[in-house]
């Protein structure tokens, strides 16, 4: 997580801890003949070339560009991924059901998933640690605004901020406003100003 999101109480050695609970159940499933030991290297690598974030920010970039597309978005989450060259089954595989929220100079959304950590893989990869954990699922939903103010989401009292739920049968995630000053931009370009904490809700979209 980057420095100036807050940790919500982790502890120091939670990296540590976690990476050896993984291994020891990784050989667990290997001595029984679950897994290879290639399977968890062949899985992080398609979370790293095929489903992520980048996918997410090609299909937003490609909204802010092209307002056929981003009715359909709006209207079809999934429909809408279904256009973009991704890989076959990339609205499925945790994200069947993903619905996508637009943020206005009115309406500011965030999501959270208050059971656990419901995430649209496909268009956003693995939730991150403050997505999970409990203290940020709570809060977010009591005080939106003092949770968003420590991401750093300064927002004007007359902005409505909304909550949405994300659970096993509907995946939420966030199409950001576009930032002032990128109208010559392209969309490549536009890519690149995107992050998971921008559609997530809990960040703004700056320009380069």
């Amino acid at each position: 997580m980057p420095s100036n999101y807050p940790e919500f109480k982790h502890g120091a050695d939670r990296e540590t801890v976690s990476a050896a609970k993984v291994k020891a159940l990784e050989s667990l499933l290997i001595e029984k003949g679950i897994i290879t030991g290639e399977t968890v290297n062949n899985i992080l690598g398609y979370f790293e070339t095929e489903m992520g974030p980048f996918n997410g920010a090609k299909i937003v970039a490609k909204a802010w560009v092209d307002p056929e597309f981003k009715e359909l978005l709006l209207q079809d989450c999934n429909a809408a991924c279904e256009r973009m060259d991704f890989p076959e089954g990339m609205s499925g595989a945790e994200g069947e059901h993903m619905r996508i929220v637009e943020n206005t100079p009115e309406v500011h959304n965030v999501i959270v998933c208050t059971l656990c950590s419901c995430y649209p893989w496909p268009t956003l990869g693995l939730p991150p640690y403050w997505f999970k954990d409990p203290t940020f699922r709570a809060r977010v939903v009591r005080e939106p605004r003092v949770v968003l103010s420590e991401f750093g989401v300064q927002l004007d009292d007359s902005v409505q901020v909304k909550v949405w739920d994300s659970s096993a049968q509907i995946r939420w995630w966030v199409l950001p406003m576009r930032p002032a000053g990128t109208e010559g931009m392209s969309e490549e370009q536009l890519t690149g100003l995107l992050t998971p904490e921008a559609m997530m809700g809990v960040a703004t979209v700056k320009a380069a």
